[in-house]
């Protein structure tokens, strides 16, 4: 296997740690707000990752954070008259919510920050002993001068940060590219007790602690979002070489940004769209096929044109197990040569970097042939139960009542477009009530409604 290390700037050979044994971390959210659509390729990359290792037969111990103390859920906090702890407790749920919703297997450790505050702060006394942190006015800074190394993850040198440094920074820090550890607290404002008086840690300090908490000085993976590699994790890994010498992971991933209709995504575009705002549009699946259609390390544009195409790609799946039971098809013995080679095709694609693109064209022949019925009946069945297999792989198929989506007569989908075309009718005329009885109605007999900004659609759900 071989993966992009965003710190060699190159592909490397996988090897562990621990032979046998899998050491990943992600950066999970910063519970202010729902999550988007955007974050949501993070998730869902990282899980396929711990999937993919877990099919090879490795032990997995996967740990994503929860940073449920940080200055955005503070502001949210002012703006909402709540307490800091009741705004991330409820976004903190919501995350584990739509996570499930998305089909994202809940990670082996999820710790919280402000669980692990005992460690945060022993960790920058640790950081200060050694001479390689500093306390100013109630504020601890990690000095970046006093480390050789810093700048290794992401290529930015402390004199160009230096070079171009704002009149207006923090006087108070011996250097400008200086990260703060720990933050005074402002009157009003959450604290901890510290020995540097009342405050709360900084973002960089709590993935560092939560990271080796559970998985130890240094391990195998460390994953997420390509915006996350200056400052977050450049900063995450200077605290751990300079507590111990060691880099805080061997190989760092990074997914790809994430656009919208060819811009980046903003609230002042109007274009910004959180996870749970396409699940009540589209299938998990759906989402699922999209992100994984392209490399995850590739930059991606999200249109309705686009995510359209992978509702249909799934349907297609669901449609070739149609002849077929789930459960039947997970024992189903292989021994055909040529739909274990598809297997081997597979494999080879995921040990390239995670190329689920090629992986999934895999998955579309194997389909084909599945959906084949002038192949003989259990060849057929072969055929399937490695889709089946290799699509679980990537989180498809952990429905079953989706893989029941069945073909219909013309005339039966004629009917459903007229009873829609009167339902768009009483929306139109803001008759929510019949709008809302019609979907209820053909829920009950198996049809599923969807509103979206481009109308409604519908699936057969039996």
């Amino acid at each position: 296997m071989k993966l992009y290390n965003t710190q060699t700037r190159s592909k490397e050979e996988f090897v562990p740690l621990q032979e046998g044994k899998l050491k990943l971390y992600a950066c999970g959210p910063t519970v202010y707000d729902y999550f988007h659509i955007g974050n949501a390729r993070a998730f869902i990359t990282f899980d396929v990752v711990r999937r993919y290792f877990e099919y090879l037969g490795y032990e997995v111990c996967y740990v994503q954070n929860i940073t449920d103390i940080d200055d955005k859920i503070i502001d949210r906090a002012i703006d909402e008259e709540r307490d800091f702890n009741l705004v991330a407790a409820k976004y903190a749920d919501a995350f584990l919510e739509d996570c499930l919703a998305l089909g994202i297997k809940p990670p082996t450790h999820q710790p919280k920050a402000t669980d692990t505050m005992p460690q945060i702060i022993a960790l920058i006394k640790a950081l200060e002993d050694k001479g390689h942190a500093y306390e100013a006015n109630g504020d601890v800074y990690f000095d970046t001068a006093s480390l050789p190394e810093y700048g290794s993850l992401s290529g930015k040198q402390i004199e160009d940060q230096m070079a171009g440094a704002r009149v207006a920074e923090n006087m108070a820090k011996k250097h400008p590219a200086d990260f703060t550890l720990w933050k005074k607290s402002k009157a009003g404002e959450p604290f901890w007790q510290s020995p540097w008086g009342e405050g709360r840690p900084g973002w960089h300090t709590e993935c560092v602690v939560m990271g080796q908490h559970y998985l130890g000085d240094s391990f195998d993976i460390h994953g997420g979002g390509i915006d996350l590699v200056f400052p977050h994790h450049e900063n995450e890994n200077a605290q751990a070489i300079a507590l111990t010498g060691k880099p805080l992971a061997r190989y760092w991933m990074h997914n790809g940004f994430l656009n919208i209709d060819g811009e980046k995504m903003s609230k002042s575009l109007k274009n910004f769209f959180t996870a749970r705002d396409i699940l009540k549009e589209y299938d998990a699946e759906d989402i699922r096929h999209f992100f994984l259609s392209k490399h995850y390390r590739s930059p991606i544009d999200f249109t309705r044109e686009l995510i359209e195409e992978s509702h249909k790609a799934v349907q297609n799946f669901n449609k070739a197990l149609q002849d077929f039971e789930l459960e039947a098809l997970k024992t189903q013995n292989i021994t055909d040569e040529t739909v274990k080679k598809a297997e081997q095709d597979f494999r080879e694609a995921m040990d390239d970097d995670f190329n689920t693109a090629k992986a999934i064209a895999t998955l579309f022949d194997l389909s084909h042939k599945a959906r084949n019925k002038a192949t003989e009946p259990g060849l057929r069945a072969q055929y399937a139960a490695m889709l089946v297999r290799l699509a679980s792989v990537l989180g498809f198929f952990q429905n079953p009542a989706q893989t029941k989506t069945t073909e219909m007569p013309d005339l039966s989908k004629a009917l459903i477009e007229l009873i829609l075309g009167y339902r768009a009718e009483a929306r139109t005329s803001k008759n929510w009530a019949l709008s809302d009885k019609i979907r209820d109605d053909l829920l009950a007999l198996g049809i599923e409604i969807k509103d979206g900004s481009q109308g409604s659609s519908w699936n057969l759900r039996i």
